[in-house]
């Protein structure tokens, strides 16, 4: 009965989403209330959140009115889902472009940041790289081992050193060997610690100090199979540090991926990369018809 969404070699197949084989399932029989209660909590499962998975089954009811033809339901459901998001803006590379990285413990943040580094060399780019995690030594074992394999500078200071005064020295260090990029690590933090947060919105002050109008991206790093905990923490970050784009991690082993939708419908701050694996390739640009692909793969 349902035609299949057409399968497009892409990274985002590493994702193990189940969701549009179930949806499948469920409407290859007789469709009567429960088929449409049992989808909601389908959506709810895969992470969309109860008001996006109400509001998706009404529009499916009142589709499904007009044209009954189950065949029709996925790429329905994909149509609506496109809706919900925002599209990335063009990012213009300053000299030196300052990237801020921020998110809780756990997140990925730090391997993300040592991705991007490769990402950035890759392209011939001049890439610096501020060890400003001075609370976790480990942070910093990490980011000398990326910073030699991507040939990136690394400005690091003492453990538990203030986070503030390493960006501070990383940017000066940055202006004066003309470096391309700049990426700034934070420590983890978890976003209902007031004071840690407080002092993300001072890290940041010191680089709109040291190079006006800088940080000229914030992202926020996070763990995608967390859930609908991954959108309390982008709410609350985005009040302490406004973000600019999101990293999502570990979709390539999260059974739900849905978390993306709501963070989008919500917050409107753009999805920018995803990781899917831990190896330094596996952090690729976010593309939303890929995603929804991956999502509803039948």
């Amino acid at each position: 009965m349902f035609s299949f969404i057409k399968k497009i070699f892409s990274p985002f197949t590493k994702m193990k989403s189940k969701l549009g084989q179930k949806i499948r399932a469920l409407f290859s029989k007789e469709i009567d209330e429960a088929s449409y209660a049992h989808l909601e909590q389908l959506l709810y499962e895969a992470d969309l959140g109860p008001t996006i998975a109400a509001e998706l089954v009404n529009k499916l009811r009142a589709h499904m009115r007009k044209d009954p033809n189950p065949e029709t339901i996925l790429p329905f459901l994909k149509e609506e889902l496109q809706k919900f998001f925002v599209p990335s803006p063009p990012v213009f590379l300053r000299s030196p472009h300052i990237v801020l990285m921020v998110g809780v413990n756990g997140s990925g943040k730090t391997t993300t940041l040592a991705k991007l580094a490769n990402h950035y060399h890759k392209l011939g780019k001049q890439v610096l790289i501020a060890a400003g995690d001075t609370f976790r030594a480990a942070a910093l074992e990490q980011l000398e081992t990326w910073a030699k394999r991507c040939h990136a500078a690394l400005i690091k200071s003492q453990t538990h050193s203030d986070p503030a005064a390493v960006a501070f020295d990383a940017i000066a260090a940055a202006l004066a060997r003309k470096s391309d990029i700049v990426l700034i690590d934070t420590a983890g933090r978890l976003q209902t610690k007031t004071d840690l947060m407080q002092e993300l919105s001072k890290v940041r002050r010191i680089c709109e100090r040291q190079m006006p109008g800088s940080p000229h991206e914030t992202l926020l790093v996070l763990d995608a199979t967390t859930g609908q905990n991954a959108l309390d923490q982008a709410r609350i970050f985005h009040q302490f540090t406004p973000i600019t784009g999101i990293v999502l991690t570990k979709l390539d082993g999260s059974a739900k991926g849905g978390i993306a939708i709501p963070i989008q419908k919500e917050l409107k701050i753009p999805i920018l990369w995803v990781g899917l694996g831990e190896g330094q390739e596996d952090l690729v640009p976010f593309d939303m018809n890929n995603y929804l692909d991956a999502l509803l793969e039948s």
